[in-house]
């Protein structure tokens, strides 16, 4: 009796540090994962807005011509690009307030689900108001939006297909 309770004392003591082992190494790897995570690109605020006003641009071509397949991609290119902020940079000024671009931006789909130019571009000038009005809020109006003259992009054909 007392060779079979020490022998289950032994292997319970064994599998104890066993555990322990297996313990630091998963801290070891955890630790190592998260000195990668701090040293992994993350997108600046400017790099999605610079992403945002080639959107805004390219958005206002396709309506103009409507195109309505590329205006509905370009406004769902923007929707993504606001919620990358929202993830990406959450607790800033500039984030809590972008979320007063969304009823702008659900007035443009339902123009460009009823392919509607007038209701488009009413919509848009709403859309470019509202980014000067967020531009104000966070103490940079000196970051002023408009509708573009030009395409951004000479390489891109903003007619629709026929």
């Amino acid at each position: 009796m007392k060779k079979t309770l020490l022998i289950l004392m032994t292997l319970g003591l064994f599998a104890c540090d066993q555990q322990t082992n297996q313990t630091q190494s998963l801290q070891k790897q955890i630790d190592s994962l998260e000195k990668k995570l701090e040293n992994t690109y993350k997108p600046g605020f400017g790099d999605f807005m610079g992403s945002i006003q080639a959107h805004h641009s390219k958005l206002w071509f396709a309506g103009l011509y409507e195109n309505w397949d590329l205006a509905d991609f370009e406004v769902h290119e923007l929707m993504e690009a606001i919620e990358d902020i929202e993830k990406f940079h959450e607790g800033r000024e500039e984030t809590l307030l972008i979320g007063m671009i969304m009823p702008p931006l659900d007035s443009i789909s339902k123009a460009i689900e009823q392919k509607n130019t007038a209701l488009f571009n009413s919509s848009y000038t709403s859309l470019t108001n509202t980014c000067n009005q967020c531009h104000k809020a966070v103490d940079m109006e000196y970051i002023i939006v408009k509708t573009p003259d030009t395409p951004p992009f000479s390489n891109q054909d903003f007619q629709p297909l026929k």
